[in-house]
């Protein structure tokens, strides 16, 4: 037993000066490492103000600032660049320090592997950064705010009447109900400048849904007959008579109109608001379905119908359209050059007058 003791005590003896000179190697190395970091930061700083001095050069360049502006930009980014160095070596400089005083033990740190001062430039491509003694995600990572956005997006929302153009004869003369028959139409837009300094023109382009309602006067409704759908008198009154076309649609404009321009050191931006802007263009796309809705009462009863059929609407949707109006609020009207009724003896063309309001 006491061989046994003394041969514990004598191998822990001779371990304690291998134990010391580990330690005092991984202390070094650590400090190697940060030494290391410390030109990794300056030369990823300056590469930085490298970078935002070209920017500003291409700014000048551009015409957007002054050449007094320019100066003003460099020499802020310059100085900015300068404390980020300071400021950064410091840190490391304080991080030696502390592993040379406590000979690289940091178990009792409130710093740790997962929370470390390591300032690692060296993968962009990394999935997470540790900048400046802290561990950032990159989901939390803030995005960069983009110097000049020209293209912007906008939920559009339209509503009003519609009716149809009829060969031969004035709209007053139209068999279908001026206020009852609807339209309603819902999408997304792209607003893109089409200059680089200007914002004078702009081209939006998207998608919509559209729904064209008409409802027949005088107690009628649509009736397919082979290739040709006519309207005809119902047998009993009728209490709703409708036929509704949904059509998806690919609309383009040119937009004109003023802009305010706001500009900072880190973005340009072109406002539209309580502006008056005028658009002129087209759309053009395919119907996704026809129905018919009839609402009557026979022998007390009270009956709904819902016919969905193809009623020979042109498969092929394609026409003119324009606003115009202040902001987001605009008057809106579009009209379909091909016929709402295929093979038909005398040609209907719809036409739509609203309001149309552009959502951020």
């Amino acid at each position: 037993m006491k061989k046994i003791i003394f041969t514990a005590l004598l191998l822990w003896f001779v371990s304690i000066p291998f134990n010391g000179y580990a330690q005092e190697t991984r202390t070094l190395e650590k400090v190697r490492q940060l030494e290391q970091q410390k030109e990794v930061v300056t030369k990823k700083e300056k590469q930085r103000l490298k970078d935002e001095v070209k920017a500003v050069n291409e700014r000048l360049k551009s015409g957007l600032i002054t050449e007094k502006e320019a100066q003003i930009l460099k020499e802020e980014a310059a100085r900015k660049i300068a404390l980020n160095i300071e400021n950064q070596l410091a840190i490391i400089d304080n991080r030696i320090e502390f592993l040379k005083r406590n000979e690289g033990d940091i178990e009792n740190s409130i710093l740790d592997d997962k929370n470390s001062l390591i300032i690692d430039f060296t993968d962009d491509n990394d999935k997470e950064y540790r900048i400046l003694g802290i561990r950032f995600n990159n989901k939390n990572w803030e995005r960069p705010v983009k110097f000049d956005r020209r293209t912007y997006s906008d939920f559009v929302v339209a509503i009003g009447f519609n009716n149809a153009i009829i060969e031969g004869q004035s709209l007053d003369d139209s068999p279908y109900k001026i206020g009852g028959s609807r339209f309603f139409e819902m999408g997304l837009q792209w607003r893109t400048r089409v200059f680089k300094n200007s914002n004078w023109l702009r081209l939006n382009y998207g998608l919509s849904f559209q729904f064209n309602g008409l409802k027949p006067d005088n107690n009628q409704y649509f009736v397919q007959n082979g290739d040709q759908t006519e309207l005809q008198e119902f047998d009993v009154e009728l209490d709703k008579s409708k036929l509704r076309m949904d059509n998806l649609v690919f609309p383009i404009h040119l937009e004109f109109g003023p802009s305010k321009r706001y500009q900072s050191e880190e973005k340009i931006r072109y406002s539209i608001r309580k502006q008056f802007r005028m658009g002129i263009g087209g759309y053009g796309g395919f119907n996704i379905g026809t129905r018919q809705k009839l609402k009557y009462t026979r022998n007390g009863e009270d009956l709904k119908d819902k016919l969905k059929r193809g009623y020979n609407t042109s498969n092929l949707i394609y026409g003119l359209s324009a606003y115009l109006g202040f902001g987001k609020n605009l008057l809106y009207a579009k009209y379909d050059l091909n016929p709402i009724f295929r093979n038909a003896v005398v040609e209907q063309r719809n036409v739509s007058l609203g309001m149309r309001f552009d959502l951020d």
